[in-house]
């Protein structure tokens, strides 16, 4: 039982978020007297509700993604190591963003979501063949990787650029509707590019780092430490 004015508009050429911030400061210039209130509705009321929910979503799929790649590789430590990837690629969406002049709104918050799916393929193909060759082979950590890595390079940049010319189209668009869609994906260009490019570099040192926690790590340095030692029991004494 109060009066409103609704005054009511739409966005055009820029984002909604950006929008709604320049509305919000000039409403608080206005100096409202007592008993006066304001509030957005519509699609701001939407990008409200979607950013105090982002932080719930994220928490959600990076305990689901855990729980799917402990099950698959039936390991606590191995997901860990896939996981390195996320905030590379949050850094990268972040930075595509930034470069491009495009501001963080409720599109490149989803963005941001998709991106915690597509970036961890690119350490499973790595940790999954260092996997492997341990298995076949019995090689080290260290070995595993420095054959894994470069039998999986091809696969990870093929997956990679598929993504990334796939979302090219949309985020150059300039169409009716894309200053929603655009920003999604360059955040998910951007967080796949930076993923790609430093996947096979800290994923592997992760890898190493966390397999002194492993059944299998534990073995491995065992079974080093006593042929260091059957060596030195070998090795002459000096005359």
């Amino acid at each position: 039982r109060q009066r409103q004015i609704t005054i009511s508009a739409g966005v055009l050429g820029r984002s909604l978020g950006e929008v709604v911030a320049e509305i919000q400061t000039k409403i608080d210039a206005l100096d409202l007297p007592p008993g006066y209130s304001t509030g957005f509705a519509g699609q701001a009321k939407q990008m409200k509700e979607t950013t105090d929910a982002f932080g719930v979503a994220m928490l959600l799929a990076i305990i689901f993604i855990y729980v799917v790649l402990a099950s698959q590789f039936e390991s606590f430590i191995h997901p860990i190591t896939i996981m390195v990837s996320l905030p590379l690629a949050i850094v990268g969406a972040f930075l595509g963003l930034f470069i491009t002049g495009k501001a963080l709104g409720m599109a490149s918050m989803i963005g941001v979501v998709l991106l915690m799916g597509l970036v961890t393929k690119n350490a499973i193909l790595v940790v999954d063949r260092a996997n492997q060759i341990r298995e076949e082979q019995g090689l080290n950590a260290i070995d595993a990787l420095l054959e894994a890595g470069p039998t999986r390079l091809r696969p990870i940049v093929m997956t990679s650029m598929t993504i990334v010319l796939g979302m090219l189209p949309t985020a150059l668009s300039e169409s009716p509707g894309s200053e929603f869609r655009s920003p999604m994906a360059i955040a998910v260009i951007g967080g796949v590019i930076t993923s790609t490019a430093l996947t096979l570099v800290v994923v592997p040192v992760v890898y190493t780092f966390l397999d002194r926690f492993t059944d299998r790590g534990r073995a491995d340095r065992r079974a080093a430490a006593a042929a260091a030692g059957r060596a030195a029991v070998a090795e002459p004494a000096p005359e």
